[in-house]
């Protein structure tokens, strides 16, 4: 009989989700992965108190992985099924999911469960190898820890992210060698994130960036993309990103870049009925 239990230590998921990355058919958004998933909610399945498999569901409601293990006797589209319709009473109340086309088995449970859906993302992959002579680079400049006032500041202006969080993220990357601007005459226009992963996925890099508002459409975009694309080579990895789908000046600058929009982060809505 299989139990479910909220775990509140998820270091005793590693082997767990190593298996989830290794499902996917891509490599997973960083963001979503190991910026979200971390601050959820994380639920154990038991079958005689062995762990074989989990979920995780954020502060709205939404659930954002699950899985269950191949030698587990429960079968995935039930369990998954009493979760959706809200009949776990330690789960609690589920709204939907967010799942990227790249997690084809986490997918279909979801449709399965599907009143409506939307893209939320799309998510974009390196195929190609570089080719400095297509786009010229920027060249970027690594951040300091003296200059992460200036970076929350301008994300605080360019973004409207709060600054208390803007802080911790961008003390992290500058520790980490990670965060990256780019400045004209003393003013910094862009910064870039080159973040790398400590654990599945370590072929890849994921990138971000931010453009100062009055300097966008200039081509500044497709620019330190390509420069962090070209860091990215250098240390022997393929560059991912992902952008919102309703943000068309991103996806234009990415794609310039050399990167192709392979998949998808989809919101997905739960029948309730």
């Amino acid at each position: 009989m299989l139990e479910i239990r909220k775990i509140e230590n998820i270091e005793g998921l590693s082997d767990l989700k190593k298996r989830y990355f290794e499902q996917s058919t891509a490599p997973l958004d960083g963001m979503w992965h190991f910026g979200f998933v971390p601050m959820s909610s994380h639920y154990g399945f038991y079958e005689d108190d062995l762990l074989v498999g989990y979920c995780c569901v954020n502060d709205e409601g939404y659930m954002l992985q699950f899985y269950l293990s191949e030698s587990a006797e429960t079968q995935g589209r039930e369990l998954f099924n009493l979760i959706a319709e809200q009949n776990s009473s330690v789960v609690g109340a589920i709204k939907g999911a967010f799942v990227s086309t790249a997690e084809p088995c986490y997918l279909s449970l979801c449709l399965d469960n599907s009143s409506s859906f939307n893209v939320n993302a799309l998510m974009y992959q390196q195929v190609a190898p570089f080719d400095s002579e297509t786009t010229a680079a920027l060249d970027l400049a690594l951040a300091r820890e003296e200059q992460l006032t200036e970076f929350v500041e301008f994300a605080v202006r360019n973004i409207g992210a709060p600054a208390q969080w803007l802080s911790g993220y961008f003390g992290n990357l500058i520790k980490r060698e990670e965060l990256w601007g780019y400045w004209k005459d003393g003013a910094l226009l862009a910064t870039g994130e080159c973040r790398l992963f400590d654990e599945h996925q370590t072929k890849y890099a994921d990138l971000g960036m931010i453009v100062a508002e009055p300097e966008r459409g200039q081509g500044i975009a497709t620019r330190v993309l390509s420069g962090l694309v070209g860091l990215a080579n250098e240390r022997g990895l393929l560059a991912i990103c992902s952008t919102q789908s309703s943000n068309l000046g991103a996806q234009k600058a990415i794609q310039r870049a050399g990167l192709k929009p392979l998949n998808r982060i989809i919101q997905i809505e739960f029948d309730r009925q």
